[in-house]
């Protein structure tokens, strides 16, 4: 006589045909992928414990959710689920009595399918981790594993993803129509869309454990190679750890020696590049080319780095990642070409000796290439120097809009203005912005006025401070500073200069004095007939260099004004934390 586990494999084995015809491709592939190692699932964070699945099932998004539920919905209504055996026992029956609560997500949309699992949990504790349960106990069995296997003429990369998805989804599904026809919870819920939550979520939870099919490496490799295109390019903040990070196929090598060249070694698998900074992130680029790089791209002038090096390596599969010792970077996996071969590396770096891990950073391009030896195109740095046993040169010196860096680790980061105010009081100073010197209002309080009134993100308040005879005016996301009436009134018992950037790398540098404007331009203009006064304070700031526009903003401010703004003075502002509304 059969035991109760053959009844059931009989059962799913019979409805796993019938259910897998029914799952489009896009989320049968999508669930086949969970088993892949850098398709990380997301955590909610939920403020309740939940079984995993549903953890799992939330990852989904809500419309793939619908989708599985609108192509199975009809086939689950009209089902048997009645021939099941038993499934249920020693389940704690459901109460005499029953209520029930909705949650929110924090404004996070449930699907159809988990609200209806998650009641049916509710109402029946215990039956999503029997379900579980039983999808493992199936998955395994002699006559349903094999129904989960990929069929022998699917070997492109979707469909060998597509079909593996769509099989274990289907043994899940099955495995849940029994479960939720046994619960009782008919007149209480959806049983379809019950069924669909359970099951994916107890599918999508075993995808993620298993094996991917053993032809989908292949598939997937045949797939990259005929996507690849070249050039390519990619960029990311890589994590560092032990003065180093690499282009590495595998995992990262122990040991690198940079006495050749001072800034990479090939090792096996890779490129280990050395990094001033010791622990961190820094910022890479990488270009794949189809050859050398050419002297005329402008992302490769040498002019504006300071160590350049080109190293070979033999890659034994292709696909390299730029990755540190510790976590890879998010977006640089894979960026090489997936093939193997000889390929060349030209390794560009600045910033190594500054010990600051914001402004060191990397250029990477490989291409493919026979082996040679290194060759050294730069060596300027420090570094570098140390690491070949050379004499270090002297220290170059500072740049003066190095002073400002602390910019881009603060609050004034992503969009400001800063004006700097001469000859005058703060009171005075606040009217000309429109803001009454009467009226300060606390930060928080500010915001959410002008959340209320969905007026966020305008700028239509100013924050103050009146420090070494001059008032400097700091707008969080504002730009008031920057309007020439503005400039003019504030400049007219001396002088007035503003730097104005936000997120899209927008800036706009203005000068007034004596209530005369007397400059003010983007910095991609062309501003060949400035006046004297203002040449004299952009003297030895590189504007068409892209780097650090914003302190060299800053620095022309601080020359005109003979002020600047400092962290402390920023500090001193926030921890006071009171601001002025401007009159609309």
């Amino acid at each position: 006589m059969p035991s109760r586990t053959d009844e059931l494999a009989a059962f799913v084995a019979a409805a796993i045909p019938v259910l897998r015809v029914r799952v489009a491709a896009g989320p049968a592939g999508s669930l086949g992928r969970l088993g892949l190692p850098d398709e990380n699932r997301r955590n909610w964070g939920m403020p309740w414990p939940e079984p995993a699945s549903m953890s799992v099932l939330r990852t989904l998004s809500p419309l793939a959710a619908e989708r599985l539920l609108g192509a199975l919905e009809l086939t689950i209504a009209g089902y048997d689920w009645g021939a099941a055996p038993d499934v249920l026992d020693g389940l704690p029956a459901p109460p005499e009595r029953f209520g029930y609560a909705t949650a929110s997500l924090g404004g996070i949309r449930e699907s159809e399918t988990t609200s209806a699992a998650t009641l049916l949990e509710s109402y029946r504790v215990g039956i999503i981790d029997r379900t579980v349960a039983l999808v493992r106990e199936m998955a395994a069995h002699p006559v349903t594993a094999p129904l989960l296997m990929v069929p022998a003429g699917v070997t492109d990369e979707d469909g060998v993803a597509a079909a593996h998805g769509s099989a274990y989804l289907a043994l899940a599904v099955a495995v849940a129509g029994a479960v939720v026809h046994q619960a009782g919870a008919a007149t209480m819920l959806d049983e379809t869309a019950a069924t669909v939550g359970l099951g994916a979520g107890a599918a999508a939870l075993l995808l993620g454990e298993v094996p991917m099919p053993p032809r989908y490496a292949e598939a997937l490799l045949a797939k990259r190679r005929a996507e690849y295109q070249l050039p390519s390019r990619s960029s990311a903040h890589v994590a560092v750890a032990g003065h180093r990070f690499g282009l590495i196929e595998h995992e990262f090598p122990e040991r690198a020696d940079f006495s050749g060249n001072g800034l990479a070694d090939a090792t096996a698998g890779g490129v280990v590049i050395r990094t001033g900074t010791a622990d961190g992130h820094v910022q890479v680029q990488v270009a794949v080319l189809a050859e050398a790089p050419s002297d005329d791209d402008e992302d490769f002038q040498d002019d504006d780095w300071e160590e350049i090096v080109d190293v070979s390596w033999p890659a034994t599969e292709g696909a390299a990642s730029i990755i540190g010792p510790g976590p890879r970077a998010r977006g640089l996996d894979r960026v090489t070409p997936p093939w193997p071969g000889d390929y060349r590396i030209r390794v560009r770096a600045r910033g190594r000796d500054e010990a600051d891990a914001h402004y060191e950073a990397y250029n990477l391009a490989v291409w493919s290439a026979p082996a040679a030896p290194d060759t050294v195109h730069k060596r300027t740095d420090r570094l570098g120097h140390r690491l070949r046993g050379e004499p270090e040169p002297p220290a170059r010196p500072s740049r003066p809009e190095h002073a400002y860096r602390w910019v881009d680790r603060g609050s004034l980061s992503q969009a400001a203005t800063v004006t700097v105010v001469t000859g005058s009081a703060l009171p005075q100073v606040l009217r000309t912005f429109g803001a009454d010197p009467g009226r300060p209002q606390p930060f928080d309080e500010i915001e959410r006025e002008l959340n209320e009134t969905f007026q966020y993100g305008a700028g239509p308040w100013v924050t103050a401070l009146e420090v070494d005879g001059v008032v400097l005016v700091v707008e969080f996301n504002g730009y008031v500073g920057s309007d020439e009436g503005v400039l003019r009134a504030a400049s007219s018992g001396g002088r007035a200069a503003s730097m104005y950037w936000n997120v899209n790398m927008l800036t706009r540098l203005s000068f007034a004095e004596g209530g005369r404007l007397l400059a003010a331009f983007e910095y991609l203009d062309d501003n060949d007939a400035l006046p004297p006064e203002i040449d004299a304070v952009l003297a030895g700031l590189d504007f068409d260099d892209s780097g650090e526009r914003i302190g060299k903003g800053l620095v022309a401010v601080e020359r005109f004004t003979g002020r600047g703004i400092t962290e402390a003075d920023v500090a001193r502002i926030e921890e006071a934390g009171v601001g002025y509304r401007v009159a609309g």
